[in-house]
């Protein structure tokens, strides 16, 4: 009986001596936390983690505040992955007891995401000097486990940085601003108070995203006058908006003016409510996808 016992545990030996543990996370020395956005329009700090990836945290301009971290990995899951996230203490704290932060579902040929609030926990946990870390089976041998590290090494400073980044991100977002109808007072180019605070939330944002390839500016007025005074007036209406723009720094060449006169209304032209919302300047933003 004891020698079949023996021959049994013989046996196991092999198999469980081929599975590893492999551990990727940055030595002490090593660690380096850099913010590579620093702008109101997106804030991004980022980490890299030696011969495996790189972890990013960004948060953009928005009318919410977000968090949205992502694992950038050298190579991609090359299969459906379910992994842990853990909270565990560098090797210089022993003693300290791990926990569990969520657990995640990947997806094959893409980064590993994390949920906002679990996000908001790694950049707690890397504050307080522990590890944040991912535990998941190898792709292709699944007795290996595979633990990915983000070291608090040199974190601090960095997460001063990119605190006081969130604190100055725009209260708006591409999308809020990238199809703006402003109106106008009747006559002229005068436009009213509300349509003042959009176009220059407009030209904030410009101000601070290289990324925009192409602003149109299509003007149009209400049907009172005669049709040559209303094109006239819709060409200066889109060239007001466009030396706006210009005057803030934006290129030339980068907007694009049309004035449509009285052509194209989105209302009748009955009453003063109705006419109002004719006189318009349709502001488009492009950036490339």
């Amino acid at each position: 009986m004891w020698r079949k016992l023996i021959l049994v545990s013989i046996l196991c030996v092999p198999a469980t001596a081929t599975a590893e543990l492999r551990h990727y996370v940055a030595t002490l020395s090593d660690s380096q936390w850099r913010m590579s956005e620093n702008s109101p329009i997106v804030c991004r700090l980022e980490h890299d983690i030696p011969a495996y990836g790189k972890a990013i945290f960004t948060s953009e301009a928005g009318k919410q505040q977000n968090m949205n971290f992502t694992l950038d990995m050298w190579v991609k899951p090359d299969q459906v992955t379910q992994a842990k996230l853990m909270s565990k203490a560098p090797k210089w704290r022993p003693g300290v007891v791990s926990k569990e932060i969520t657990s995640l579902h990947y997806q094959k040929y893409f980064n590993g995401e994390v949920p906002k609030r679990a996000a908001w926990s790694m950049l707690a946990e890397l504050s307080r000097g522990m590890e944040p870390t991912f535990y998941y089976a190898d792709w292709y041998n699944e007795s290996n486990k595979i633990a990915v590290g983000l070291s608090s090494a040199n974190f601090g400073r960095k997460y001063t940085e990119f605190k006081a980044c969130l604190a100055h991100l725009l209260p708006y977002s591409f999308d809020d601003i990238a199809f703006t109808v402003l109106n106008y007072n009747e006559g002229g180019t005068d436009l009213t108070h509300f349509s003042q605070q959009q176009l220059s939330r407009v030209q904030e944002y410009l101000a601070y995203d290289p990324l925009v390839e192409l602003v149109l500016v299509d003007a149009y007025t209400d049907s009172y006058g005669g049709r040559a005074v209303n094109q006239k007036v819709s060409d200066q209406r889109a060239e007001s908006v466009k030396e706006f723009f210009v005057s803030s720094g934006i290129p030339q060449d980068r907007i694009v003016t049309v004035g449509h006169g009285e052509r194209r209304h989105v209302a009748s032209n009955d009453d003063m409510d109705e006419r109002a919302r004719n006189r318009r300047v349709v502001v488009r933003i492009s950036k490339p996808l």
